[in-house]
């Protein structure tokens, strides 16, 4: 049995969640019972249990104390570290914000594999962020280009997806080709306008600062001083891949985002984001980060359906 003192009642409830619903996550893991009594935290069970519940706690605690508010997302987080006694890392998440949305609310990494894909981005001048829906890869690489732009690092932001989109054709969609495109850039928008704020995105756009375009205008043109980011990458074919990846210009950062899940190409034709990470794995100056379904940020059911997908595809090919 061991005993985590606590400062307040008030951390308890921190710690265990709304109506208990964190302290029943962590009894359903462990084979131990938890409880508060006064002010501490009382575990009781096997020697091994007892010794990642503890670390579990003491981390959780941290967080609390430097006003983090607990997420159902977090704890299962920090559950699957525990087992491993590797909870201690996600004190390094919470230490700083990468940036802060225009209504002055700091931006964080919410995940061991987030935290890597921004260190990795602030290293290398060509990063991969493969991986399913929903675990930031494209909002966290536009984040960081404004973050680039503000500093005077870059001059410009560059923001591109190929024109295939899930089953339909652009050529049908009504309007001029920049009421075409925008609709389906809108996702890469939505992050530029949390961080900047629409006013400024509108402005940056006026001024060339950011442009925003399909991957085809892209064939021909040096882009220097840039930070580019292509999304949807999977959707790339390998000659498309290779024709943006020469673009590469001095001073300037590329990331290719994209979930190899959900390719819709027509059939026969390659991924160029598949070729492109077996060709340029061995490359020491270019960063892949491969996302696990762990790192999903939206609400929990999202990473249950990802697995559930990922499960199915290994039984039935």
């Amino acid at each position: 049995m061991i005993k985590v003192p606590l400062k307040n009642a008030a951390e308890a409830q921190s710690l265990f969640g709304p109506q208990d619903k964190f302290l029943r996550m962590v009894e359903a893991q462990a084979e131990a019972r938890i409880y508060s009594r006064e002010e501490e935290i009382v575990i009781q069970g096997s020697a091994a249990d007892i010794e990642w519940l503890q670390q579990l706690f003491d981390v959780l605690l941290t967080l609390v104390r430097n006003n983090y508010i607990l997420s159902e997302r977090d704890v299962a987080y920090a559950l699957e570290l525990a087992k491993q006694m590797k909870a201690d890392q996600l004190l390094d998440l919470f230490k700083g914000e990468i940036a802060v949305t225009h209504r002055g609310k700091p931006i964080r990494v919410k995940t061991i594999g987030q935290k890597q894909y921004v260190s990795t981005i602030h290293k290398k001048d060509i990063v991969f962020g493969i991986g399913p829906a929903g675990t930031g890869k494209t909002y966290l690489a536009c984040v960081l280009a404004v973050t680039a732009l503000k500093e005077g690092k870059v001059k410009r932001i560059v923001l591109t997806r190929p024109a295939v989109e899930a089953g339909e054709n652009l050529g049908f969609l009504p309007g001029d080709l920049q009421e075409k495109v925008d609709p389906y850039l809108r996702p890469l928008y939505d992050a530029l306008n949390d961080v900047l704020g629409p006013d400024q995105v509108a402005k940056s756009l006026e001024r060339g600062l950011i442009e925003i375009a399909p991957l085809a205008y892209m064939r021909g043109r040096t882009l220097d001083d840039s930070f580019i980011i292509l999304d949807e990458a999977q959707n790339t074919t390998p000659e498309q891949m290779k024709m943006f990846l020469t673009r590469l210009g001095f001073g300037s950062k590329m990331v290719i985002t994209g979930d190899i899940t959900q390719i819709d190409l027509p059939k026969g034709v390659k991924s160029g984001m598949i070729e492109a990470e077996r060709i340029l794995r061995d490359v020491p100056e270019i960063g892949i980060i491969t996302f696990a379904e762990q790192d999903v940020v939206r609400h929990s059911l999202v990473q249950k359906i990802i697995v559930a997908y990922n499960l199915d595809k290994e039984k039935h090919g």
